[in-house]
């Protein structure tokens, strides 16, 4: 052994166990990994985990087709009025299975956690997780867990998959519609957006402002049950409901025409909207839904989404139309009308 060695600067590579914060032992796949899932994960989970989460799961044959999605949660600051990433990972993917009309059964939960992020708030995240599936009624049955070393990552990033199954009859997507359909929303909008930005910028309001974060699969089937032709569904979250309604336009030839003044805008969204510069139209959602319905059916679909919960502020906000294929217009108080173009960029990064 070559006497130049000097042990004073040596380190052990193996962390301590019971820390505070995680450490990138916590990643590496053995006892500590183990230690994570068996200790934090598992019983933050709650009912709603399987009790061997391994690397794959094993589930039953399902009747009727298969719906799959899949989906990243890199909100700042993870914990915000009305909810926090954990929840919101769960609620985003429920309702990205409920918009093409699917049951959602089954998620997968993976984290990207960066070393020296508090085991508390961990532990906060996944209990959240754990309690909104069980909310669902979905099963958390496969998951995974990385650590990246300090400044490569920023506390916690969610990674989620969904599976659920689509009912025999529905068939949902947004080259349906057709002039003449009515155009609504399940409630007010701009609320996730709003509440994320505020605790960003320190913003108060005389009316708290919290994330409307919720799964929507429960108000779908409610739709659904109506047997009203539910031509499109979406849950306008980035780019908000201009996004959406965008995207409608254009799959489906059609115009869109939106009545300013029918618009569910919270006073409070509103004023923060003029504050920031923001368009209201073009913030994140997470537990609001646009629906396309025939004309003569509308009253039919808001009376169902209204006796729901997450529906009680339903409305009709527009038509789809011939004129101006493939754009979005609205209708302003004084008669006007400008475009609602789709946004270019994210007016609100890392809102969900």
């Amino acid at each position: 052994m070559s006497d130049d060695l000097d042990f004073e600067g040596w380190t052990c590579p193996a962390p301590l166990r019971g820390t505070p914060t995680v450490v990138m032992g916590h990643g590496g796949g053995g006892a500590m990994s183990a230690e994570l899932v068996e200790s934090l994960f598992l019983p933050a989970y709650g009912g709603a985990a399987r009790a061997e989460l391994g690397d794959a799961a094993v589930l039953p044959a399902a009747s009727g087709r298969l719906a799959f999605t899949t989906d990243s949660y890199v909100v700042k600051p993870m914990f915000f009025p009305g909810g926090c990433i954990g929840d919101l990972a769960v609620n985003g993917t429920v309702n990205d299975l409920a918009m093409v009309g699917a049951q959602p059964l089954y998620l997968s939960t993976a984290y990207i956690l960066a070393e020296g992020t508090a085991m508390s708030d961990i532990g906060r995240v996944a209990t959240a997780v754990g309690k909104a599936a069980e909310q669902a009624g979905v099963q958390l049955v496969t998951g995974d867990t990385k650590v990246v070393d300090h400044g490569s990552g920023d506390g916690i990033y969610v990674n989620t998959a969904g599976v659920g199954v689509v009912p025999d009859g529905v068939v949902i997507g947004p080259d349906r519609a057709r002039p003449g359909d009515a155009v609504l929303v399940s409630g007010p909008i701009g609320l996730h957006g709003v509440a994320v930005m505020s605790c960003r910028e320190g913003l108060e309001f005389s009316t708290p402002v919290e994330s409307d974060s919720a799964p929507l699969h429960g108000l779908v089937a409610d739709l659904l049950g109506t047997g009203v032709d539910v031509r499109v569904m979406r849950d306008p979250t980035r780019g908000g409901l201009s996004a959406s309604l965008n995207e409608i336009a254009r799959a489906s030839g059609a115009g869109i025409d939106l009545v300013e003044r029918d618009l569910p805008v919270p006073a409070e969204v509103r004023d923060a909207c003029g504050l920031l510069g923001l368009d209201p139209l073009q913030v994140a959602n997470e537990g609001k839904l646009v629906a396309i319905v025939p004309g003569d059916a509308a009253e039919a679909a808001l009376e169902a989404m209204r006796a729901h919960p997450y529906g009680a502020g339903a409305c009709r906000i527009g038509t789809v139309v011939e004129e101006h294929p493939r754009m979005v217009v609205a209708r302003t108080g004084l008669g006007g009308t400008r475009v609602i173009d789709l946004p270019i960029g994210e007016q609100l990064p890392r809102i969900c």
